[in-house]
């Protein structure tokens, strides 16, 4: 991994008000929704003689309207989007890396041999906290932590639960700026240093930053190379989207930066399965700001088989319901973060439109019956390609700009843009019904 090269950085020669970015942004998608609803006219009729005019109505704003908002409001923004410079490049402020750990003796090794190749110039401090291990995680840590000369320190927590972990880690923390690092995840050479630079230059009522997480494994197998496009392109385009309007909704905990007081003073991660979103939309409500930087970038494994994914994405999908019910959208201080976080609420009508309306869409064209899915259902494609080719265009120059290469996928790339969203849509259902219920929950 090698340092940065700004020259490879593209970026817009112009700069737009955040406030006009907004506006903008609306009115490139209200076209684009005007646009579709008279070109969708005849599919709603045909539709409405099978299911009646609201069912039709009903059934086509899930499945095309405000995908297709959503998707056009994030490439109208994007297109303006300009990442501010670093005010100060080399900071030598004290960091301490949080890593919480549960049985990760085959990978807390390279994670923190990686830290140790930080090009950070400040002092890194490493806590660990045995999160009831059983294996030879903390044996592995400190052998390895002697051999590179780190500063580690563990500490213990019994008690099940990410949330335990870090609280308890928060009472050894002495440094002004601290991390959270999954013990999976490897970080690039300037991942620190950059994630620093970023909060150094904000403003002060900017209390997080949420570092750039990449697919580590994505050669693995099929999954992992469909997810690799997930984190590349839609996660990565979200998370710009947000850290422009600077209200990142997830500092997630993978791998992000915060203030310490702040975590303080709320009382830090609650017994949540979403404990970082939680914890980022309580900073929002508390009038302080999120940012997000691209060039912090951190590759984490992802999960390499189709159970093992619907349990992540179904607990991601119950830890927004989380969120939303800790803190509403309407409570939040911003008229940007109401908005970014009121769109989590008509997100599972979208997903039940996919689930229980465009499935069975598309099983009833395979037999020559397109009331559901046709072609006026494919207007949202375009919109979606063009805005997964600006996303590209810049992740390409992020990777440029550390010296990194974008592997080639072409397999994994076809398979996320025509299968993604009907395999996500059920599981977030599943995850939403987890919460209603008040189901067991499942980390792994």
């Amino acid at each position: 991994m090698k340092a940065y090269n700004k020259s490879k950085l593209s970026s817009p020669k112009f700069y737009v008000p955040i406030k006009y970015k907004f506006i903008i942004g609306h009115c490139f998608a209200l076209v684009w929704l005007l646009f579709s609803i008279y070109i969708s006219r005849p599919w709603i009729v045909s539709l409405g003689h099978v299911v009646t005019l609201l069912g039709a109505i009903l059934i086509i704003t899930g499945i095309a309207y405000i995908p297709g908002y959503l998707i056009s409001f994030m490439v109208g923004s994007l297109l303006m989007d300009r990442q501010p410079e670093f005010k100060v490049e080399y900071p030598k402020q004290p960091v301490t890396v949080l890593i919480a750990a549960w049985n990760e003796e085959k990978n807390i090794g390279d994670t923190l041999r990686q830290l140790s190749k930080q090009d950070y110039e400040g002092d890194i401090q490493i806590i660990l906290i045995d999160n009831n291990c059983t294996d030879s995680t903390v044996d592995v840590a400190d052998q390895v932590a002697k051999e590179l000369g780190l500063f580690l320190q563990v500490v213990t927590e019994k008690k099940a639960g990410k949330n335990y972990a870090l609280n308890t880690a928060l009472s050894y923390v002495e440094t002004e700026l601290m991390i959270t690092l999954d013990a999976d995840t490897l970080l690039h050479t300037s991942a620190i240093r950059f994630i620093v630079c970023r909060m150094m230059s904000a403003p002060e009522d900017v209390c997080a930053v949420a570092g750039a997480v990449l697919v580590r494994n994505s050669r693995q197998n099929i999954w992992t190379k469909i997810q690799e496009w997930d984190y590349f392109l839609a996660i990565a385009s979200v998370k710009r989207l947000q850290g422009m309007y600077q209200q990142t909704l997830v500092a997630q905990g993978a791998f992000s930066l915060y203030r310490t007081k702040v975590i303080q003073e709320i009382g830090g991660w609650d017994d949540v399965i979403g404990e970082d979103i939680v914890l980022t939309w309580k900073f929002l409500k508390k009038g302080f700001r999120v940012f997000f930087e691209p060039l912090s970038v951190a590759f984490t494994s992802v999960p390499a088989s189709f159970k093992s994914f619907s349990i992540q994405r179904s607990r991601w999908a119950r830890g927004m319901i989380e969120g939303l019910k800790a803190v509403k959208p309407w409570q939040q201080p911003r008229m940007y973060g109401k908005y970014l976080t009121g769109v989590n609420l008509i997100l599972p009508y979208v997903d039940a439109a996919y689930t229980f309306f465009w499935l069975p869409g598309l099983v009833l064209a395979l037999f020559g019956i397109y009331w559901i899915a046709g072609p006026l259902t494919l207007l949202v494609l375009p919109i979606t390609i063009l805005s997964y080719m600006i996303l590209y265009r810049y992740q390409k120059s992020v990777f440029r700009a550390l010296d990194l290469k974008v592997r080639r996928n072409n397999t994994g790339f076809i398979l996320f843009i025509i299968i993604y969203q009907i395999i996500m849509s059920p599981v977030s259902i599943y995850g939403y019904l987890q919460e209603l219920l008040k189901l067991k929950r499942i980390w792994r």
